[in-house]
């Protein structure tokens, strides 16, 4: 798993408000991608409490506390902010009292507030910290959204990764990043995408150098982020081996647990690498809406053979 989330970056992403700029956030880091509403902590329930997890307060929390008495709501603070608690949000505006404030101040607590909604800023916040907490990987290939599908080019250094993405590119396809691929674990079926910044958006070709593929071919050229949908392993041609001309089985290949669909393209000069990767991804497309054309050739070979047979 990568390094935590400091508050600064919570704070910007998330376009909150700081009540308490007394505290220093420097240190303070979020490391789990899950959040908390605290309404069993107020009301005295603290057995199995994750403090680890960033805390939000909405407007059923908030209108419980003002039910309470001064010193029943002093007693909550307390027990409530001894904890070791990354950092409390309170959402739809509303703003805690003086008194949660101080006592916040004195554990050394950072409280935000945000003008979003309870559940939707929640949804906004676990679906990023997700993407930013979630194990990561490094490869060696070439990213790219082909009508939607994500399709993560491999092959060895030199076979022509970085020509055939600049060529889907000039076809009206994005690049997400060249050269260096960090795939993020979303989910068991999810994987993400992205490009380290200090390559994004440059593609190198050799002979002629660094392209900066967002200058050239313009922002709809690029985007940041995409699910890796398939995968493209491009190799020399090898006149010993079988390749499958059908496509009944499919093969895939492993990404942090995870299964992507897997193609071997053999490289040979004259072939249109652009239109076979777009091909791919326009019949991954089929596969995943019903239709699959091998199994569609299978069955009708299948009924001439039967029709022959009577």
């Amino acid at each position: 798993m990568e390094h935590g989330i400091t508050l600064n970056e919570i704070v910007e992403k998330m376009d909150l408000k700081n009540l308490t700029p007394e505290v220093d956030m420097e240190e303070k880091v979020v490391n789990v991608p899950d959040v908390n509403r605290p309404a069993l902590q107020l009301a005295g329930f603290f057995d199995h409490f994750d403090s680890t997890r960033v805390q939000i307060i909405g407007n059923v929390e908030y209108n419980y506390v003002r039910t309470l008495t001064d010193k029943r709501r002093e007693e909550i603070y307390e027990r409530l902010l001894e904890h070791p608690i990354p950092c409390i949000i309170f959402c739809r505006n509303m703003e805690p009292d003086r008194k949660f404030l101080d006592r916040a101040i004195l554990h050394r607590i950072p409280v935000f507030k945000t003008t979003k909604q309870t559940s939707d800023f929640m949804a906004e916040i676990i679906r990023w910290m997700n993407v930013r907490l979630a194990p990561c990987i490094s490869i060696h290939g070439v990213l790219v959204d082909v009508y939607g599908v994500g399709v993560l080019i491999m092959g060895e250094s030199g076979i022509g990764k970085s020509e055939a993405a600049l060529e889907l590119i000039k076809r009206g396809h994005r690049l997400v990043t060249d050269d260096v691929v960090e795939i993020r674990k979303v989910s068991d079926e999810t994987l993400v995408g992205s490009a380290p910044d200090i390559t994004k958006h440059f593609i190198e070709l050799r002979g002629i150098g660094i392209v900066d593929v967002k200058s050239m071919f313009g922002v709809q050229s690029v985007r940041e982020t995409q699910n890796i949908d398939l995968v493209i392993t491009l190799e020399d041609w090898n006149r010993e081996k079988e390749y499958d001309r059908l496509g009944l089985e499919e093969e895939y290949t492993e990404f942090l647990g995870n299964k992507v669909v897997c193609h071997s393209i053999p490289i040979r000069p004259g072939r249109n690498l652009a239109i076979i990767v777009e091909s791919a991804a326009v019949n991954h497309r089929q596969k995943q809406m019903g239709y699959n054309a091998a199994q569609e050739l299978y069955k009708r070979v299948q009924e001439n053979l039967a029709k022959k047979r009577k």
